[in-house]
């Protein structure tokens, strides 16, 4: 982009930088890799789809290489990170992970695209993810276009999973479906992996420096320009009266050592056991890690051990739906 002679309206660096007259420059997260047949490692097959073309929410879905051709397949719909800024479900940053996840776990995986801030500022991008979780369950039945929905998925056990923002709009979608339900489909369990949660106050040991926090706090307003700060429910979700009644009974919240969002992992662990909710919550900490490293270094032996929890956490007989 020529962008040399444009006035900046804030710089978001290393994720993007905005101009007065409206053009976003992203620094990171622009590269994209088509879908594969069969992918070389795991036999797990890609494909692209158009959930609304009015807005332009689509989906890569990752189906596994099948075992046994009678037997129908749990569904993750999957968030991508990137701080609601940068970032797409097409990305080589997440073939390697999911394809890998898809394949351990034996999962139908629905990695949503949706609209991205500031261009589409939040609460656009809950909005297109509630619409992706929708047309997923719209094929209970026998019903709608996608074959792989329609004719191997298990309704009855449908997941939530994200990334970083992803992860904060997975846990957005499963309040949702305690308050909305979920008709065509049972929420079995949620993964936050990494989330992003903040708030106006340090939570424990999270850190009080005042550059950070300012950065923290100027990606969330760039994103959600109508927020009502920090405690907001939307990224602070212990400030929420509807936690309680999120709409599934499994939780594993995942974080790691060197993550400055790791305190707000654990902060969402320990409140949501306090909570009424009644659920069961799960925590992993990688140690000597820092932010989504599963997904930079996805061969790395601490990701591959971070790939078999979360596969485990899916394909465990525990997850099942509360409500």
């Amino acid at each position: 982009m020529e962008s040399n002679n444009l006035e900046i309206e804030y710089d978001l660096s290393p994720l993007c930088i905005v101009y007065k007259d409206g053009k976003v420059e992203r620094l990171i997260g622009t590269e994209i890799v088509p879908p594969s047949a069969a992918d070389l490692e795991t036999g797990v097959g890609s494909k692209d789809v158009v959930i609304k073309p009015d807005t332009g929410i689509s989906a890569r879905l990752y189906k596994p290489k099948p075992t046994n051709p009678d037997q129908k397949l749990p569904v993750l719909v999957y968030f991508h990170g990137g701080a609601f800024l940068v970032q797409t479900a097409f990305s080589p940053t997440y073939q390697p992970f999911l394809n890998s996840l898809a394949s351990q776990a034996n999962v139908i995986i629905v990695s949503v695209e949706y609209r991205r801030a500031p261009e589409h500022p939040l609460p656009v991008g809950y909005y297109d993810s509630w619409a992706a979780v929708k047309w997923v369950v719209s094929h209970s039945g026998g019903d709608g276009e996608e074959e792989w929905l329609r004719d191997c998925a298990d309704f009855g056990r449908v997941f939530f999973a994200g990334d970083s923002a992803g992860a904060n709009i997975a846990h957005n979608m499963a309040i949702r479906v305690g308050s909305d339900g979920l008709d065509g489909g049972e929420l079995a369990g949620l993964v936050l992996m990494h989330p992003f949660f903040w708030g106006k106050d340090p939570t424990g040991d999270e850190t009080t420096d005042v550059g950070v926090r300012e950065y923290v706090e100027k990606v969330w307003l760039s994103a959600c320009p109508t927020s009502t700060g920090l405690d907001d429910p939307w990224i602070n979700p212990v400030m929420d009266p509807k936690w309680s009644g999120m709409g599934c009974a499994k939780v594993l919240v995942v974080v790691a050592e060197g993550d400055v969002l790791k305190h707000r992992g654990w902060l969402y662990y320990e409140e949501l056991r306090k909570s009424g909710w009644g659920g069961e919550v799960e925590i992993m900490e990688t140690e000597g890690e820092e932010h989504v490293f599963y997904l930079e270094k996805p061969h790395c032996d601490k990701a591959k051990d971070l790939v078999k929890r979360v596969a485990s956490f899916l394909k465990s007989d525990q997850a099942y739906i509360s409500k």
